[in-house]
């Protein structure tokens, strides 16, 4: 309200609101903001369990008053409905009950209700497919087909996207009494069920609108399909039509049986189910032990919900995307709700305290690591703790909600919350509407139902038969075996002659011994049917033909030795990158709260061995190119030294400040407007020359992130940053210091600070877990311009991976490992980075200088065209997340 309002969302680091077409587009992701006040909206009924029953009046009359449906402005029909006419009618449900006590709203007469019909029927035109699926973008002011609506041409469409809209829809229609809602939400999962693969009872991810044909033929229970199985169920609990539960049970059947895979759900080929389609998950899956606690299926959901908790533990919050071993594959977190409405369900059906605990883990986190002065951020990386300008309505909308519900009493509610089912967006329903207005036939008699023998689906809901036994431990014995599951994400692998208890054949050679020079290593290769080809640089390549193996133990032994050596090859690609930094402003008015993402350089202090990091008032050196002797020492010495890149080595800047008595530096690129949200980031490599002597840390920022410290010297004048492997929560940045008074006396809620000062103090805080995260950084080397051009050079000395899981088998496929120097490998470790490709550039620095007195700008013309992480969002809408 005081920063926002009426834009659809928050930006908390800058305080201001998101308007669509104002800011840089992020694709997709914008296809939820309409320009109709998206977070007042998705808010509504949050503030009646909240008990802000004054607020939420006033968040009424303000939606009445100002919100406009009638915008000429393409929206995602998935994302309005559940967010928007799921929020309208949220807020009528409340608004009504609020009504009948008689102490509030009683001038309410139905406007919410009259809002979500308007805007019921200006997303009905989606729906003019021949399938029934609706398109997946609409325009509010003119539809789909319109010459001006600027969409239309889109073929396909998500399964969650056309399966998650009965619960809105048929619910808008029990309201108003007006049927054909209901009529086209039933018709869509009419068509998604009649569509799905009859051999193994899976959906796809995405299917064409036209046609039916399932275009990614993958299947899970995240992103692209989540809320679909989830509403099939909470259809059945609003609507009591039997139908939808039959199809529940029959989806539910398929997915314990190929993607369950305790404790983790791996994604698999609707047409070859026992084929898992990738080897990570995304946190979207998160909300899936809460719909197995309606199912009434406790223990999968405990040893899930189980498994995504030491994920959270290890990293602070749940990475969009993380690997079957655990590492990070997509490190954002946009503030996520689904592993807090999880545990409210786990809580409400076990009672078990330990839920509580989760709980606290969660708000202590938000506290710590996402809460800035306007609000709360969501995090870029949450691996180096930096932050993202964002913060979406359904944080505010869900993850607020769930985590009131789990710490409150029955007293402290001011209605009964059984009353009601949640949507996906956490909007409250009331479960009277199953009885109102029932304009349509319960049983679909054109579709067929697997015939499942199994007590587990008996007509319940949930079947409270076999949630758990009367034992108090029963949860605790379930997730005891998994309290180290992401510590012990490498297992070691049992050898034949473990197996056989010492007294078998000789063990198989592993791949980290092998030497390519050793004779009795290359006919063991020979026996397992690996052949070794010399590559012209002096590499080696191995090939597997499992058909030309000894036999098929043989072949067997091959196998595993080569995929052995894959995962060595891609171990040593990634110890020779470095992994981003942090540069947190701790400063007023930040206070820590703003992190910054840096590039590492290849010499000077390793701030990964130094935890407690570099931290001082930053100061603006002279020349500010650094490239020769500085001429202001006495303002750099004891501060970080800030610096343009460019006109000489890096490791030149860093000597001539080092020289000038400066405890560190912040290398900021001179290339206007780079951003970290659209490039790689690269780490600082040295000049050739031994840079031993180099013993402060210096760090590289690109322009943007830089200029946020420039400009935060020209408004507060003194700035003092930490510069750390990752950031570090505000408790352990002030630990031991005198805080300023300032920081007592502002509006910052820092009154507790002493106390939890007096926490750390009296309890040793475990040293936090370093993390080999990798985030395409590269080594540039900066050298002298004159005349040179930029070259790209191979750091690695592998060739890349020729394998990947299908090539790799003991049929009579081939299997490539890449080249490896013929030397013994050295033995791979598990680490926490992800696994993607690296690479090091080695670039020319431009001739360009900006003059200091020409980039004076205001900190908000500064921010305002700051790109929201355009990268990875572009990475996600590939694999459609």
């Amino acid at each position: 309200q005081e920063h926002a309002y009426p834009a659809d969302e928050l930006m908390p680091l800058t305080c201001r609101g998101r308007v669509r077409g104002q800011e840089p587009s992020r694709g997709d992701v914008d296809d939820a903001l309409g320009k109709f006040s998206l977070t007042l909206i998705d808010t509504l009924d949050t503030l009646v369990v909240l008990n802000k029953t004054k607020e939420f009046e006033e968040a009424v009359k303000k939606v009445i008053k100002d919100v406009n449906l009638d915008n000429d402005i393409v929206v995602s029909v998935f994302e309005t409905n559940i967010r928007v006419l799921g929020g309208l009618l949220g807020g009528h449900s409340v608004a009504i009950m609020l009504k009948e006590k008689g102490e509030y709203m009683q001038w309410y007469n139905g406007e919410l209700l009259h809002m979500a019909k308007e805007l019921g029927y200006k997303l009905l035109p989606a729906f003019n497919t021949t399938s029934g699926l609706p398109y997946p973008r609409v325009n509010l002011k003119f539809g789909v087909r319109h010459p001006e609506a600027r969409t239309g041409t889109e073929t396909d469409t998500c399964t969650a996207c056309a399966g998650t809209l009965i619960l809105e829809f048929a619910a808008l229609s029990r309201f108003t009494g007006t049927s054909i809602f209901e009529e086209y939400a039933r018709k869509a999962l009419d068509f998604i069920w009649e569509k799905r693969q009859r051999s193994s009872n899976l959906v796809g991810v995405t299917i064409n609108i036209h046609t039916g044909d399932w275009v990614r033929k993958d299947s899970g229970v995240g992103a692209g399909i989540d809320s679909y199985y989830e509403y099939l169920l909470k259809a059945y609990v609003l609507l009591g039509d039997d139908s939808f539960l039959e199809r529940f049970n029959t989806h539910y059947d398929a997915i314990m049986r190929y993607i369950s895979q305790p404790p983790l759900l791996l994604d698999v080929h609707i047409h070859k189910p026992m084929l898992n389609a990738r080897t990570w998950m995304d946190s979207l899956l998160a909300f899936f032990p809460g719909l197995q606690v309606l199912k009434g299926d406790i223990r999968p959901a405990i040893e899930t919900h189980e498994m995504l908790y030491q994920v959270i533990k290890k990293h602070n919050f749940l990475p969009e995307a993380f690997t079957t071993d655990f590492r990070v594959h997509w490190a954002q977190h946009p503030l996520r709700p689904e592993f807090a409405e999880s545990t409210y369900f786990l809580y409400k059906a076990t009672g078990d305290p330990y839920y509580l605990e989760v709980g606290k883990t969660l708000i202590e986190n938000l506290n710590k690591y996402a809460r800035v002065p306007c609000g709360f951020a969501a995090m870029k990386d949450v691996r180096t703790g930096s932050h993202e300008d964002r913060m979406d309505s359904f944080f505010l909308a869900e993850m607020f909600k769930y985590l009131y519900l789990l710490f409150a009493d029955k007293e402290d509610m001011i209605f009964d919350i059984e009353d009601y089912i949640f949507t996906t967006e956490a909007h409250l329903l009331p479960l009277w509407l199953s009885t109102t207005n029932q304009t349509i036939s319960k049983k679909n008699t054109t579709t067929e139902y697997t015939e499942l023998d199994d007590s587990n689906f008996d007509w319940t809901c949930p079947n409270t038969q076999i949630l758990f036994p009367n034992d108090p431990m029963f949860a605790q014995s379930i997730r005891e075996p998994l309290k180290n599951v992401v510590d012990k994400s490498c297992p070691r692998g049992i050898s034949r002659a473990e197996e056989s208890l010492g007294s078998g054949p000789k063990p198989p050679l592993r791949a980290r011994d092998f030497m390519a020079s050793n004779p009795e290593h290359l006919e063991i290769l020979k026996k397992m049917g690996v052949s070794l080809i010399h590559l012209k640089d002096g590499r080696v390549q191995l090939v597997q033909h499992a058909v030309q193996a000894a036999s098929s133990l043989d072949a067997e032994d091959g196998l595993r030795f080569m995929q052995e050596m894959i995962e060595l090859s891609s171990q040593q690609q990634k110890e020779q990158q470095l992994p981003p930094r942090a540069v947190q402003i701790v400063s007023h008015p930040f206070f820590g709260r703003v992190v910054l993402t840096a590039g590492p350089a290849q010499f000077g202090m390793d701030l990964s061995k130094h935890k407690a990091g570099t931290r001082g008032f930053v100061a603006t050196i002279k020349p500010y190119n650094g490239c020769s002797e500085i001429t202001n020492p006495e303002a750099v010495k004891e501060k970080i030294a800030l610096m343009q890149r460019g006109q000489c080595m890096f490791a030149e800047k860093a000597r001539n400040i080092q020289k000038a008595g400066a405890i560190g530096g912040i290398v900021i690129d001179d290339n206007e407007g780079s951003s970290s949200d659209t490039a790689p980031l690269f780490q600082m490599a040295g000049d050739g020359k031994n840079t031993d002597d180099i013993t402060i840390p210096m760090l590289f920022l690109f322009n943007k992130e830089g200029n946020i410290i420039l400009d935060a010297i020209r408004e507060y004048e003194a700035v003092e940053v930490l510069l750390s492997d990752k950031a570090k929560d505000r408790a352990t940045i002030f630990k031991g210091k005198m805080i300023p008074n300032y920081i007592i006396d502002s509006n910052l809620e820092m009154e507790n600070m002493d106390q939890k000062l007096s926490e750390n103090d009296s309890h040793k805080q475990n040293s936090e877990e370093a993390t080999a995260a990798s985030q395409d950084v590269g080594a540039v080397s900066e050298e002298p311009e004159e005349g040179e051009n930029s070259d790209v050079t191979d750091a690695d000395s592998l060739s890349p991976a020729h394998a990947d899981s299908d090539s790799i088998s003991i049929s009579n496929q081939d299997s490539y490992v890449p080249g490896t120097d013929e030397a013994s490998a050295p033995e791979p470790a598990c680490t926490q980075g992800d696994n993607q490709p690296q690479e090091q550039k080695t670039e020319t620095e431009s001739n360009s200088k900006v003059n200091w007195d020409n980039k004076v700008q205001p900190m908000e013309s500064i921010l305002a065209d700051w790109n929201e992480d355009i990268e990875a969002f572009e990475m996600m809408e590939k694999d459609e997340l």
